[in-house]
């Protein structure tokens, strides 16, 4: 078997070549990232093509590595990763940097610590792990789509690159080489297994954290080692070959309108896309005009497979930044033609500039590892002077309640004149209420209850029970709770309000569990008030309503004795207003009071609502007579597109404090 081919080393991930140039190859890569790109960019959907390069990565690095052990030359691991070190990091330094700069001059100063902190993820591999974290953290949910998010794939292959090769000398070690491919057959059969398992499960309980695990991917690489070991044996001849090649290739073009692939991989369904490219692996010369892998050979073909990489890269920063710069939520035709082209532009500078000189220099080991850590160095040392320059906008000496930032008090005493806005437009995502108290297990339901320490015996419990729009009501309950000596309880579920029913997503049967053990938790400990939503919906329309599960829950409270301060929601809109505001007309962001709010709330045309049940009207607190303002009294109502920020929340003390007082008692 020859030498890799020359052209073979450009891809989403550097990988080993096969023996041979296989062109089906480099033309899937061209499918996978052309399939990746005009999704996103005209679509707004994911295609599946990241999967194929995960496949195609198992493919190379399993053949080339048990070609190595068969033939007894050692796998030099620290060699390979050098190779890899070479092969990645330079081109993503460039990306990283170019988006760094890019991002500082375009994005809104609220999406600065966001975007900083993803690029360090991104420059150490680990931007999946932080989208990750994300998913479990309801509050940075609504975090919009940052520049570096592609990086989640490619950080998941850099820990392939990583750790891949000490499970094949793991195996290797174990017996002699003439049963290498075998054992090492048995041991990717195992981790398919139980990748895919893991897989399957994660996906069916909680898809976005599983979307962006490792381990919910290791099948895909395993698959297509799989295939490496055993693609000799694989004998598809005439019609067989022909066939496959194109069901390959036409599954693959289909996948992404079949599947919402965003909504549904990576558990079961991701088998579609890598089952389609290990088709057109095995398929390979069909040695037939008519074959699928005469187009993937074609030279346009090849040479966008040699592009994959950077092309991958730097489409989706140059696409969020076009939508930011244009204050657009989607892209046309011509518009989407300029963003491709452009980052065709960016891809091929980065490819002929740094990608194939750096690897034609056949730097050693050291000097590999050297230029990566100096590289990542770079980047980092670049995020921090970022970070440095937000945090330096982020320090103020005002504070919400002051003359200038009344906040909400400005709807009732009238408005002042314009100053700094809080919190801080660079800090507004993170101006969330967020709390450190004290946390136990809920008796029956794998969640906790939260309690706000005290000193002494409360004299009273205020427990809120919810999602996070409850959740972001804290800062308008402790100032009056501190005074009075009562103990806030919060037992909150994110997309999950207090219902007989779950209101957000119909089939999610944890949160009506979730709900029945929250009821039995209020009971538990007694409390003296609940607080909760008393509607929800509020969206241009107006689409506002009371749900009966509300209801039903008030009733449920009422036979427990408990009162309920039910809260009218606040608005949703369909941008985030802080981004609106910091477009530079923050009078004109919001939207008319009648086209969110009905003119009587929701709760009224129930004509048997539990006596238990008194309601805070948030409309009056968050709108004025006719508008629904982004700003109020020099403080940012919200600190995105539907929840209230903290500091906007705290000025609402002095309004709430009477209702909250009725219903708590003394």
């Amino acid at each position: 078997m020859g030498p890799p081919a020359p052209r073979d080393t450009a891809t989403p991930a550097p990988t080993a070549a096969t023996t041979a140039f296989r062109p089906e190859l480099q033309g899937l890569r061209a499918v996978a990232v052309a399939l990746v790109v005009v999704y996103h960019v005209w679509f707004n959907r994911v295609s599946g093509g990241v999967d194929v390069f995960f496949v195609l990565s198992g493919f190379l690095l399993t053949g080339q590595l048990a070609r190595a052990a068969e033939r007894g030359v050692g796998l030099d691991l620290a060699r390979r990763w050098s190779r890899t070190v070479v092969r990645l990091v330079p081109a993503v330094a460039v990306v990283l940097a170019g988006t760094v700069v890019a991002a500082a001059l375009l994005l809104p100063e609220g999406r600065w610590v966001q975007t900083v902190r993803e690029v360090g993820a991104a420059a150490l591999f680990l931007e999946n792990w932080q989208l990750t974290a994300d998913s479990v953290d309801y509050a940075a949910q609504n975090n919009v789509a940052s520049v570096v998010q592609q990086f989640w794939s490619l950080s998941i292959q850099g820990q392939f690159f990583l750790i891949w090769p000490l499970l094949v000398a793991a195996v290797v070690a174990g017996g002699p080489a003439a049963t290498v491919r075998s054992r090492l057959v048995t041991a990717l059969a195992a981790v398919f297994v139980l990748s895919l398992g893991l897989s399957a499960l994660l996906t069916a309980q909680d898809q976005p954290f599983a979307y962006f695990h490792s381990l919910t991917r290791v099948w895909e690489f395993a698959l297509g080692g799989l295939l490496a070991l055993t693609i000799d044996a694989i004998a598809l001849r005439g019609r067989a070959r022909l066939l496959a090649g194109w069901a390959g290739v036409l599954g693959l073009l289909v996948c992404g309108i079949v599947f919402d692939v965003g909504a549904v991989f990576p558990g079961v369904a991701a088998l579609w896309p890598t089952l389609c490219a290990a088709l057109v692996l095995a398929a390979g010369s069909a040695a037939d005009p008519r074959g699928a892998d005469r187009w993937l050979a074609a030279r346009p073909v090849q040479y966008l497979g040699d592009l994959s990489f950077t092309l991958y890269l730097w489409h989706w920063p140059v696409l969020v930044l076009y939508l930011v710069a244009r204050e657009r939520e989607q892209v046309g035709p011509l518009g989407g033609a300029g963003i491709i082209a452009l980052s065709l532009a960016l891809a091929a500078a980065t490819h002929h500039g740094v990608e194939r000189p750096l690897i034609a220099r056949g730097l050693g080991v050291r000097a590999g590892f050297r230029l990566g850590a100096a590289c990542t160095a770079a980047v980092l040392l670049l995020a921090v002077a970022w970070q440095a320059e937000a945090a330096s906008r982020s320090v103020v000496t005002a504070r919400v309640g002051d003359a200038q930032h009344p906040g909400a008090l400005a709807l009732r005493d009238g408005p002042v004149d314009p100053a700094p806005l809080l919190p801080p437009p660079v800090a507004v995502y993170d101006d969330w209420a967020a709390v450190g108290w004290d946390c136990t297990p809920m008796a029956a339901f794998p969640s906790d209850v939260c309690a706000q320490p005290v000193e002494g015996y409360p004299r009273r419990t205020v427990v809120l029970v919810g999602d996070s729009h409850v959740q972001q009501l804290i800062p308008a309950l402790e100032p009056l709770a501190a005074r009075e000596g009562w103990q806030l309880v919060h037992i909150l579920r994110g997309a999950c309000p207090f219902s007989t029913a779950s209101e957000v997503d119909p089939g999610d049967l944890d949160c009506v569990a979730w709900n029945d053990a929250a009821v039995a938790e209020i009971a538990a400990l007694g409390a003296s008030a609940v607080v909760t939503l008393g509607s929800r919906d509020v969206r241009v329309g107006p689409t506002e309503r009371t749900p009966p599960g509300f209801v039903e829950q008030w009733r449920r409270l009422d036979e427990l004795g408990v009162p309920v301060l039910a809260v009218r929601d606040n608005p949703r809109f369909d941008v985030g207003m802080p981004d609106c505001v910091a477009g530079g007309d923050p009078a004109g962001c919001g939207a008319p009071r009648e086209a969110l709010y009905p003119a009587a709330p929701p709760w009224t045309a129930y004509d048997d609502l539990p006596g238990n049940v008194a309601f805070l009207d948030l409309a009056d607190l968050v709108c004025t007579a006719e508008f629904c303002p982004a700003v109020v009294g020099n403080v940012l109502v919200y600190l995105d597109d539907n929840h209230l920020s903290a500091s906007y929340v705290a000025s609402l003390a002095p309004l709430v404090e009477a209702d909250v007082r009725a219903v708590v008692g003394g």
